[in-house]
């Protein structure tokens, strides 16, 4: 007779007659054996399965944060941002900012907001009062065109690093002077999307008319000294009018200065005891003081709008403001072109110029979407075929070496005839030019403004100290005189800030 028996009711053994108590004994260790096993492979294979259950839990967790770091078509993000580029309503940066959102930008659900375009001093001013939560300060952009002392204004720490994002291979495509430029220690805070330098705009119908009752000719305004003395016979010619407008006199000084083989700033001071600084100093100092050099506020475009000057340095990015047209005192207008030349170098063999413009920075923000949104845009925007577009339409050079390449090499793909007469001119300077960027130290905002406002203030009372003092005594000393008097009245007022 077969009976069974269930252990723990776990297990069946057998017990028979003919094994007697031996084997019951024997059956009975076997199923204590096997139980107490079958308990532990239990137990552990639960253990398993509930591992595997937490790693694909936290494998499913990380691969959904990771995702989430990524904008998308149904995780969307908006970046704010303030710009120098145009006007609010007139705005070549504006133009391709759309193109963006309704292509690379709506495909990975990123929209931008140009919230502010202005001037580059009024962004220092709104990115300082919202840094500091002054009352009525403008919320703080996600995104914004600036020069690279804003970096102490919005604090080192609140900014995106690029190359955090950026790979080593795609920075390598950018100019490799303009990436510099954004690097603060080993983080690049300012990435380059358009750089300027400095030339020479002038009225060439109403200069070619000077030059044909004349015998001066536009080669004379290659050099300042040639430039200069233009200035004093258009003054004569005209019985005192304005020819030229300086529009950065803290620029001149510096490249003048390098151009003589030596530094305007030395460790954030200006070097105005420099025989250099008297020898660039003296030539300007004798025409603005003389006359002919406008030196009043306001910008060129303006006076030449109304004829106030014929002739401007400035930012080649000016271009974007040149009238195509001038109305006189008795409100009769004139169509004009105009004409775009180099830098005037300082009269020796050597050729320098400014590189300037800001760059992009980005506030670094909690949400990484947020970041990684800049970042794709960023990207965008200097890739070759829209950063040539976006920057030949307003008087910028390309960053990346590629950009520059083509278009210095063809300035036909520019279309308009008075662009493409910059960039011609561009592609003189880039060939022959050394160019720099201004220093960055501590305070350099504010000594620029002030040596600015100053050289205006002694050159506007020398001029209207000579013109009262030579209706008695036009001699030369007299000139003279007040000239070297200027350099002692500038340094006066630059070592009393």
């Amino acid at each position: 007779m077969l009976k069974i028996l269930y252990f723990n009711n776990k297990f069946p053994t057998h017990y028979s007659k003919k094994g007697g108590i031996f084997s019951l004994f024997f059956q009975k260790r076997v199923g204590i054996w096997v139980g107490r096993n079958y308990r532990k492979a239990t137990k552990t294979m639960k253990k398993s399965i509930l591992l595997t259950i937490l790693t694909l839990f936290f494998i499913f967790c990380l691969s959904g944060c990771k995702a989430n770091n990524k904008p998308d078509t149904k995780n969307p993000v908006t970046l704010s941002m303030w710009h120098v580029y145009g006007s609010q309503t007139t705005s070549p940066l504006n133009d391709i900012i759309d193109e963006f959102n309704k292509t690379v930008g709506k495909d990975n659900g990123i929209t931008i907001n140009v919230v502010s375009v202005t001037s580059s001093s009024a962004i220092d001013d709104a990115l300082s009062a919202s840094a500091n939560g002054e009352p009525g300060a403008a919320d703080m952009p996600d995104l914004f065109i600036a020069y690279p002392r804003v970096a102490e204004i919005v604090g080192i720490d609140n900014l995106l690093s690029w190359n955090d994002y950026f790979s080593d291979n795609e920075l390598a495509l950018f100019n490799k002077t303009f990436l510099e430029e954004g690097f603060f220690n080993d983080k690049l805070l300012m990435l380059p999307v358009a750089k300027s330098s400095e030339a020479l705009f002038i009225n060439k119908t109403l200069f070619e008319r000077f030059c044909s009752k004349t015998d001066i000719t536009a080669d004379d305004l290659k050099s300042f000294n040639g430039l200069f003395e233009v200035v004093r016979k258009y003054y004569d010619y005209t019985k005192g009018q304005n020819f030229l407008q300086i529009n950065d006199y803290y620029n001149y000084a510096y490249i003048g200065m390098k151009s003589f083989g030596s530094d305007f700033i030395v460790d954030g001071k200006l070097q105005l005891d420099n025989d250099i600084f008297e020898k660039i100093w003296t030539p300007l100092a004798k025409t603005a003081i003389y006359g002919g050099i406008c030196l009043d506020e306001g910008y060129a475009a303006s006076r030449w709008k109304t004829v106030e000057i014929l002739a401007n340095t400035g930012s080649t990015a000016d271009v974007l403001y040149q009238p195509d047209e001038v109305i006189y005192s008795d409100n009769t207008t004139e169509p004009i072109e105009s004409l775009t030349i180099p830098y005037p170098t300082f009269g020796n063999d050597s050729s320098y110029a400014i590189h300037r413009g800001g760059g992009l920075f980005s506030i670094k923000n909690e949400d990484e979407r947020k970041n990684y949104a800049a970042y794709i845009f960023a990207k965008w925007l200097t890739a070759k075929d829209q950063n040539l577009k976006f920057v030949t339409s307003s008087g910028y050079m390309p960053v990346t070496d590629d950009a520059l390449n083509e278009l210095f090499d063809n300035t036909t793909i520019v279309e308009n005839q008075s662009y493409k007469n910059l960039y011609d001119s561009l592609a003189v300077m880039n060939n022959e030019y050394t160019f720099y960027s201004l220093p960055l130290y501590s305070g350099a905002s504010d000594t620029q403004l002030a040596f600015e406002k100053n050289v205006k203030a002694v050159l506007k009372a020398a001029h209207n100290r000579y013109i009262k003092e030579s209706a008695n005594d036009n001699s030369a000393k007299l000139l003279d005189n007040i000239v070297a008097n200027s350099i002692d009245e500038l340094k006066k007022l630059t070592s009393s800030k």
